[in-house]
């Protein structure tokens, strides 16, 4: 068991494939996983243990991950005839289950894995931290005490621990970088209509969520993202075709890249920890001795506008709508006591949001995405940061109470600087675990590039990954 536990899905298809291990052993042995740990990080909070032995038993599609176990992230994406709560106390109560694959989720399938349970996350994905009252906390691997970030929480301690070497996650404003960065994973968010939100949704949070993966190398996370990464008729938005398969792009030469570096978090909106500063210039000077020009320099247009009211009204606006949508699909009103306080509170400001408001931020956000974007239209290939401005936050912060209900809001605003901008602009970005520090935790480094150049990410990731490897760390709370 604890022999598999750290083999990358690719090196578990691999086994099947050459027939030295089936699909039902490993799965029963991702089982046994979850049962030895997940009573102390809570990360997996639905089981499907007897329908993941039986499609393991059964003729899984023979594709590149065939009989490897995963998780299901419980909100980006559902699975047909299994439960679907999205973090929140209302549908769990009535228990709700879907009917149908989402396209992702089906995308996800077809590459042969196996699902053995889904995993924790936020009521609704609003904050970047995995603390439901619904399900509870799920607890960081590296350090129990600690966040596993979010709002891919769940599926990021899954991963690092080794229960399963792969899971779904979603990034509506840093959602699988930053609980890559706080859990030691690869977590690319691809381009905005790189991944369709279809069949229930065009876009999520006016085009701000994406829906991706986390991992342990570089080659899953590509592989995940060619099988994710097609366009579904009706579609509102199109992602640029790549010359060629990410898969293919792991190992091929990324040239001589221009980079800028980027450690103060825009618009002030937080201080940089010096662990993650130092996070950040350490990859510097490694990108810099593998050839690469890095200098610091970033888009002007981020340090110059505070987006805060912007996100506040699409988010707001956003959030009351989807209660109102979970409202006609159950057929069940929502009750304000089913709600989370943060949660309730900020849905009632989305209610008050006048349209002219609402259309200003998404014409605000328009203009600031051009703006962005033509840093990289002068001759940039990639930006460099820190994911987040501080090490793992400890669990409790984001919690609302009654002196203060916006809170979690708050709290969350100052670890999403480096991250939430790209979601606004729709640019791909990877975090990569280059960086430990001192007390043991890992500190997550971001790159962004161009819009639609995620091969360009894949290359200078997998370079990176080939220099400073970090496959071989274990969280004291692993298999």
């Amino acid at each position: 068991m604890s022999e598999l536990a750290f083999l990358s899905a690719s090196e578990q298809a691999e086994l099947v494939r050459n027939k030295e291990i089936s699909p039902v052993e490993l799965v029963d042995d991702a089982i046994n996983r979850i049962e030895k740990l997940n009573g102390e990080l809570n990360a997996v909070i639905l089981e499907r243990f007897d329908k993941a032995r039986s499609e393991a038993e059964g003729e899984l599609p023979d594709g590149p991950f065939r009989g490897v176990p995963a998780v299901l992230k419980d909100l980006d994406g559902a699975s047909a005839g299994d439960p679907h709560h999205c973090g929140m106390k209302y549908l769990k109560a009535l228990n709700w289950t879907e009917d149908q694959d989402s396209y992702s989720v089906a995308s996800l399938r077809a590459t042969g894995c196996v699902f053995v349970g889904k995993s924790n996350c936020p009521e609704l994905g609003l904050v970047p931290t995995t603390e439901p009252e619904s399900y509870g906390p799920t607890h960081n691997p590296w350090d129990t005490t600690r966040s596993p970030g979010g709002s891919s929480g769940g599926t990021a301690a899954a991963v690092a621990s080794g229960m399963v070497p792969i899971g779904s996650a979603g990034d509506g404003g840093g959602s699988i970088r930053i609980p890559a960065s706080e859990c030691g994973l690869v977590g690319l968010k691809p381009t905005r209509g790189r991944v369709s939100l279809g069949p229930d949704h065009g876009e999520l949070w006016n085009g701000l969520v994406v829906r991706g993966t986390l991992t342990r190398t570089v080659l899953d996370t590509a592989i995940a993202m060619d099988a994710m990464g097609r366009y579904w008729p009706g579609d509102p938005y199109y992602a640029p075709p790549f010359e060629r398969p990410l898969a293919e792009e792991v190992g091929r030469d990324p040239g001589n890249l221009r980079i800028g570096l980027a450690t103060a978090a825009p618009a002030g909106m937080a201080e940089t920890h010096p662990d993650c500063i130092a996070a950040a210039q350490d990859a510097a000077k490694l990108l810099g001795s593998l050839g690469h020009s890095v200098e610091e320099s970033a888009p002007s247009a981020l340090y110059e506008q505070d987006v805060t009211e912007w996100v506040m009204n699409l988010i707001g606006a956003n959030l009351s709508q989807e209660l109102d949508y979970w409202e006609r699909k159950t057929g069940e009103r929502i009750d304000p006591n089913d709600l989370e306080m943060g949660t309730r509170v900020f849905a009632e400001m989305g209610t008050g949001i006048l349209a002219r408001d609402y259309i200003n931020a998404v014409e605000s956000v328009h203009r600031l995405a051009r703006k962005t974007a033509q840093w990289w239209a002068d001759g940039f290939d990639l930006l460099l940061t820190p994911t987040i401005p501080e090490p793992p936050p400890e669990l409790g912060q984001f919690k609302a109470t009654e002196e203060n209900p916006l809170q979690a809001m708050l709290r969350s605003g100052t670890i999403v600087p480096f991250v939430a901008p790209f979601n606004l602009t729709g640019q791909p970005g990877i975090s990569l675990p280059l960086y430990w520090n001192e007390a043991g935790l890992p500190i997550g480094v971001q790159l962004v590039a161009a819009y639609g150049k995620e091969d360009v990410l894949i290359r200078i990731a997998a370079q990176l990954e080939q220099a400073r490897p970090w496959r071989d760390r274990r969280p004291p709370v692993s298999s």
